[in-house]
């Protein structure tokens, strides 16, 4: 139970992204699982190149690289597609983007496993109800909890969570108070990138990654987003938490089982409760 909490923190962590977008460009961004390995890469050739700076310190420098490439992406290619009005050709592009990407990386980095050895700190543990637990995973869970209220607030209390609020609802109206929804989406993306990157240099701290790890987050992502309900961020870090814990007890009771239960979860989910945990959109 404690290790799938502890997985579903990080689960939560890759569907953060997704929701935000989804949430406000109403766009599944199908290459997300490739903004996650990218954020692993990044962590990768940033740790190695700068070995006196902390692990953990590396993650801010990812985040911020992260915000640059989904705020140039959108500026350069996305928005285009989304002042289309056709919901399908967002969607297609993602997917191609997601092709592209995958294989750029393989182009560049080679299709051999790496990961990031997080250090000292990666291997301490501390003693939680009887039970030895790394700190590590637990500093994770309590980072994706920390970035899931400190958005839900900047969105709720601040100027720029009302710009976001308001352009998500009436992109057409908000341009009459001057409000210009392209650089609104170009900072949504930016952080969804953000959100992801830092992400998956998390992920590279806890296993092996490849180029063509993201099929599988973006489908861990999705699952989340769709568990916890559409646009709903407390309902995202909700089917996180509770995707990690299926998945944990299955391999528990079944070892070959690998994610089945986790996906049975999604499907029974989608047949029970269609909108999510959070009954849709919040």
């Amino acid at each position: 139970m404690i290790n799938g909490l502890l997985l579903g923190g990080l689960y939560a962590l890759f569907g953060l992204g997704l929701a935000l977008v989804f949430g406000v460009m109403r766009v599944v961004n199908l290459a997300h699982g490739e903004f996650i390995v990218l954020g692993a890469y990044a962590g990768f050739f940033l740790v190695g190149w700068f070995s006196a700076v902390p692990v953990w310190a590396m993650l801010i420098p990812v985040v911020l690289i992260g915000y640059a490439f989904g705020w140039l992406l959108q500026a350069t290619l996305l928005n285009r597609a989304v002042r289309s009005g056709n919901v399908l050709t967002p969607l297609m592009l993602t997917f191609g983007l997601s092709v592209l990407l995958r294989n750029g990386m393989v182009e560049l980095f080679g299709a051999d496993s790496r990961a990031v050895d997080a250090g000292a700190l990666g291997s301490a543990s501390m003693e939680l109800f009887g039970l030895s637990v790394g700190v590590y995973p637990v500093l994770m869970l309590l980072l994706a909890l920390a970035l899931f209220a400190s958005l839900q607030w900047v969105l709720q209390h601040t100027e720029f969570g009302r710009t976001v609020r308001a352009t998500a609802d009436f992109p057409d109206v908000v341009r009459l108070m001057g409000v210009k929804p392209e650089r609104v989406f170009c900072q949504v993306m930016g952080l969804a990138a953000a959100f992801a990157m830092g992400a998956g240099y998390l992920l590279a701290q806890r296993t092996l990654f490849t180029p063509f790890s993201g099929v599988e987050r973006m489908l861990v992502a999705f699952e989340v987003v769709i568990i916890g309900g559409l646009g709903s961020f407390w309902g995202a870090v909700a089917g996180g938490l509770v995707l990690g814990v299926a998945q944990l007890f299955g391999q528990r009771f079944d070892s070959n089982a690998g994610s089945l239960y986790a996906h049975l979860l999604f499907l029974v989910t989608l047949m029970l409760r269609p909108k999510g945990l959070a009954g849709g959109r919040a």
